[in-house]
Parts: C-alpha cells; structure tokens; sequence
C-alpha cells in the first residue's frame, strides 16, 4: 500500500523550525555512539558463525544468536522454515505499535556467499576497521538495525511504532521457486508503508549516497537448431545457415538493436555444434563438431537487468521478435527466468531520500548524492517496492563484498544508525490515514 506518508514527512522535516535535532533525537544520536563497541561485539559473535546460505545448520544458528536481541526490544519473534525450497529459514520480528503509525519495514539477511569450504571464516579487527565473511553483506546491516532500535527504545520513539524487521535466510541464492522463498517479505511489504534496506551503504569517492533504485536481476536461455549437412551446402536453400550462424545474428541483433539507459543484457557462455547441449545445472554447456558439418544445435545463457517493469517487458517483447526473425533453415527459442524485480525509482523513494538529507544537515553531514541505479545489484527490497516506498543501502560502508578480505568500516555502523532511528522517528510523527 502506497501512501503520501514520505511526502508529509519531506514537508514536516524541511521547515526552519526542524532544522535541528530535538531532545529525543540527540538521545539516540548519544545512544548508538555509547553503545559502539557493544556493536562490534556482536557483529563479531555472528560473523565467526559460519552462515553460507546452504549451510542451514549455520544460517539458523545465527537467527538464534539474533532472537533475544529483538525480544529484549520488545518484538516478538518467529522462525519461518524454508525447508520446502531448500532453504534454512528466515528471521521474522514484529512491534505492533499505534494504529495510526506508519508501518516500517527493516529489511536484511542473515546468509552469507561464503560456505564452510571457504577459507575466510573469521572476524579480524584492525583499529575502526574490520575483515570477515559477510561482515558488510550483511551482518553489519543487522547491527545497523538493532543499533538504530536500541536508539529509538532510549528516546522513547520506539513506544507506538508499527516495524517489521525480515532478515531473509537466502538472500545470496534464493530457493525455488521463488514465489514461495519470498512469500513472506512480499506480504510484509503488502503490509508496509515504507521499506528500509540495510545492505551495504553506496560511496563515491567518499561520499555517502542514496539508493533510491536497484535494477532487476533476471536470465534467459536461447537455443538455436538448423539442417545439418555436409559444409558445402551451407546457406543453400535445402541446407539454411545452420544453428550457429543463427545464435551469432540473435546475439548481435540484441546488440546493435536493444541499447537504451540502464538496460543490460549480458551474454554468460555459448557452444554450438552437433550436437551442442546445456549442462544439467544450467551453468555449463557442451558441444561437439567439425569443420565440414553444418551444426545442427547452439545454446546460450544471459543477464537481463532493467531498472522498471515497463522496461522489462519492452526488451523481453524486442528480444522475441529478434529470436522469431529466423534465417533461412533454422528455429530458435527464448525463455525468460525472472527472479528479482527491479526497484524503480518513484516520487515517494525521492521524498524519503529527501527526509534523509534533511536529517544529514540536521547531523552535520555532508548531503548525499543519488547513485546510479546501474552500479547496484539486486536485492530483496525490489520484491517489496511496487508497494512500499523505500530507500535501500542503509547499511555499514565497506569494501570487498563476496570476496576473501570482506571488509567493514566500523564507524559507519554508528552514523547509518543515527540516520536510520532519526528517519523512522520522524516518519512516526505521521498519522496515516487508513481504509477500513
């Protein structure tokens, strides 16, 4: 449900008399920086537990380790098993608050790229910097999360407000199908008015910026067949063009013809020959052939990534009617897997992003620009954002996410923090109006 809630609070943040931080603001402002190493402490106690997201034994440990924090905030908390789609689970925590308050949405995981056969398992610290797996993707986000509630409980904000709080166990690899892995988050986003993400905060050259946009994450799978035949009948008309001339002019036909902003369209591998076929996991292919026989089969798997529906649905139709336009003596199929939506960017994300930018004067903070969309993967909150307005990239600055050296910079825990509990405060201060 969308409502004009980031709109009312953009208008109640930017007048004169709010440009500054009130009692209760700089109580949680006072709160997090108090709190700081009792933040580390925790994000090194989940860390050094391993959660790849197919080690379920590790992934339900950490939710565990998470459970008292939230009940201590006055959340009731429940465990939503995804072992149907084999998967471990995700963390759900609920504060019903004042029928009125706007419902907030927190949204982070629990899951890491790294599986127990990996060699980076530990949490290392050097100074306000710190190395581990998943320690900025994204755990240090859970800190965030808890770290902004715990400011939001001592200000007394946190009394009436209406927050679900969903870390999603397979946020890295999302079980199938994935209507049902993210059953859940979408109806919790059916319920939100706003929705909040808690991965890795975007810089530019230093700069803290807002994530009003992710792009899609889909792939497709193209097959190609033709006549095979001996070579010197190649593009005859009783032999055709075979299926590799017929994959090379679909590939360059989305190449030359598909261009437009934020649309990509990768191409992940191909092989081609008599035969050629895809590999059981859909990550490989084979093929076999010679120079003197026209190949009778080609496959080849893709990204597809847009920044809005609309524009997902226009290169899907233009990529069909490039497939369809066979040469002469071959076919060609095309099917479309879509798993992650796009975030979009709307009015309401922009007001929010506003309200955030209000409130980085208001901390002395130098304000921040808009990332390009384009430079952001996939995440969970694009299954929530045809409903909610949202900002993603609320969580810790850090470098080498799904790599050996992960690492975090630990102060920004306690500035996302700060922004987050004064945000959602201050969206509180606005009665939602709601149908019966």
């Amino acid at each position: 449900m969308r409502t004009a809630l980031a709109l009312l609070a953009l208008l109640s943040t930017a007048t004169p008399a709010a440009a500054q931080l009130s009692p209760a603001e700089e109580t949680m402002v006072r709160t997090v920086e108090a709190h700081f190493e009792e933040d580390v402490t925790l994000l090194e106690r989940i860390t050094n537990v391993n959660s790849g997201t197919h080690n379920h034994e590790g992934v339900r440990a950490v939710g565990q380790m998470l459970v008292p924090e939230f009940e201590a905030l006055g959340f009731d908390v429940e465990w939503i098993d995804q072992a149907h789609v084999d998967r471990a689970g995700h963390l759900f925590a609920r504060r019903e608050g004042d029928s009125d308050a706007p419902r907030i949405l927190m949204i982070g995981h629990i899951d890491t790229v790294f599986e127990p056969s990996s060699p980076f398992q530990l949490f290392a610290r050097d100074g306000d910097r710190a190395t581990g797996p998943g320690v900025v993707d994204d755990k240090g986000g859970i800190v965030v999360i808890l770290a902004a509630l715990r400011a939001m409980e001592a200000a007394g904000t946190l009394e009436g407000a209406n927050i679900v709080v969903a870390l999603t166990g397979d946020e890295e690899d999302a079980g199938d199908p994935i209507a049902q892995s993210r059953q859940h988050l979408i109806e919790a986003g059916q319920w939100a008015d706003v929705a909040l993400g808690f991965e890795q905060l975007s810089t530019d050259e230093g700069r803290d910026m807002g994530v009003v946009a992710r792009r899609s994450s889909n792939s497709w799978t193209l097959t190609t067949s033709g006549r095979t035949g001996h070579c010197s009948g190649v593009f005859s008309e009783g032999a055709g063009y075979g299926a590799i001339y017929e994959m090379a002019r679909i590939l360059d036909a989305f190449r030359v013809q598909l261009p437009e902003e934020n649309l990509t369209y990768n191409v992940g591998f191909m092989a081609g020959g008599t035969p050629a076929e895809m590999g059981a996991d859909n990550l490989s292919a084979t093929a076999v052939g010679k120079t003197n026989i026209i190949p009778d089969s080609a496959v080849a798997r893709g990204d597809l990534r847009t920044l809005t529906q609309e524009q997902t649905d226009r290169a899907v139709a233009a990529m069909q009617a490039i497939v369809d336009a066979n040469l002469p003596g071959t076919d060609a199929q095309i099917e479309f897997a879509f798993r992650y939506p796009p975030m979009a960017p709307t009015e309401g994300n922009t007001a929010l992003f506003e309200t955030l930018n209000a409130i980085n004067a208001d901390l002395g903070l130098e304000p921040m620009g808009v990332f390009p969309p384009a430079r952001r993967g996939a995440a969970d909150i694009s299954f929530v954002a045809p409903f909610a307005d949202g900002l993603a990239g609320m969580g810790p600055e850090g470098s080498g996410s799904h790599a050996e050296g992960e690492s975090v910079d630990l102060r920004s825990v306690t500035r996302q923090a700060q922004r987050a509990a004064i945000l959602m405060s201050r969206l509180a201060e606005n009665p939602v109006a709601r149908e019966e």
